[in-house]
């Protein structure tokens, strides 16, 4: 567990926070301590680590989740990224590629290693689709589509309005009206959603 360090006294701003074996630790752990990041090991052996996911989720729901694992089978690469996990980081990569993965995350952004990227969000995308969703995603604009790529891409608000020549005050109009008609609590969210609907490409 991991939150942003203003006293810059660890390395890159971040300092470790809490550690824990189980669940019940965790959640005593986060309690005390407000996380800004989970680190969760999914190769547990009493429990099951993507059961974990939604949970810490639903719990903490301003914290956000990078599973870490050795595991290379892409159905539960898949089942992390659906329960929720905004990273997801393999145990053979180094350090360096953690940090960057915690930065990229602590950012609002997804991180996937690049050869897992095409893989697990073409999978997450066809297999999270249903008619539900697929009558919200044509309730939208051309607009808001161009919006939400622009988004998903890494823009914000007023490079929005820029590149689309319009004024910031109708760009944040056009967000509020895509995350009413998607169900979606911020920008954050609807990042993750354009990845898994095709609504952008996710970052290779």
């Amino acid at each position: 567990m991991m939150r942003d360090n203003d006293t810059g006294d660890s390395r890159d701003g971040m300092r470790v926070v809490g550690e824990a074996t189980n669940q019940a630790e965790a959640f005593q752990a986060a309690q005390k301590t407000a996380p800004d990041i989970f680190i969760l090991d999914l190769d547990l052996r009493a429990e099951n680590g993507l059961d974990f996911v939604p949970k810490l989720i639903s719990s903490f729901p301003a914290a956000r989740v990078i599973v870490l694992t050795s595991s290379t089978e892409i159905e539960a690469h898949q089942r992390a990224v659906q329960s929720g996990a905004m990273g997801l980081v393999l145990k053979e990569q180094g350090a360096e590629v953690l940090i960057a993965a915690i930065e990229k995350v602590y950012s609002g952004e997804v991180w996937l290693a690049r050869s897992l990227t095409a893989s697990v969000l073409s999978r997450v995308s066809r297999s999270s689709s249903n008619n539900e969703e697929a009558l919200k995603i044509e309730s939208l604009t051309k607009r808001e589509r161009e919006i939400i790529a622009l988004t998903a891409q890494g823009f914000k608000r007023s490079q929005i309005a820029e590149k689309l020549f319009i004024s910031d005050s109708t760009v944040r109009n056009h967000l509020t009206s895509i995350l009413s008609k998607l169900e979606l609590s911020d920008r954050f969210e609807l990042v993750f959603y354009a990845y898994r609907h095709g609504l952008s490409k996710p970052p290779v």
